[in-house]
């Protein structure tokens, strides 16, 4: 399996919405599930910025056991 990396690359300047970007564009390329833990986004982003991207995450109180689905913002769901 090959790894793919993130678009941007995570520094100190990037913050949890950028994160919470990254994150939704590669569920909607479907490379990642919801249901995931948050951990595995380790694959998808290069091992010197995992310590930026770890640190954002602390700080907006997420655990790396965490569901990816708990960084996106709430979805809205209309009736058909």
């Amino acid at each position: 399996m090959t790894a793919v990396t993130l678009k941007s690359s995570f520094s100190k300047e990037h913050d949890i919405s950028a994160i919470r970007s990254e994150v939704q564009q590669l569920i909607e390329e479907r490379k990642i599930s919801r249901h995931q833990a948050i951990y595995v986004l380790c694959r998808y982003i290069p091992a010197r910025e995992w310590i930026y991207f770890e640190s954002e995450l602390e700080k907006a109180d997420y655990l790396l056991r965490d569901p990816i689905g708990d960084l996106l913002s709430s979805e809205q769901w209309y009736d058909d």
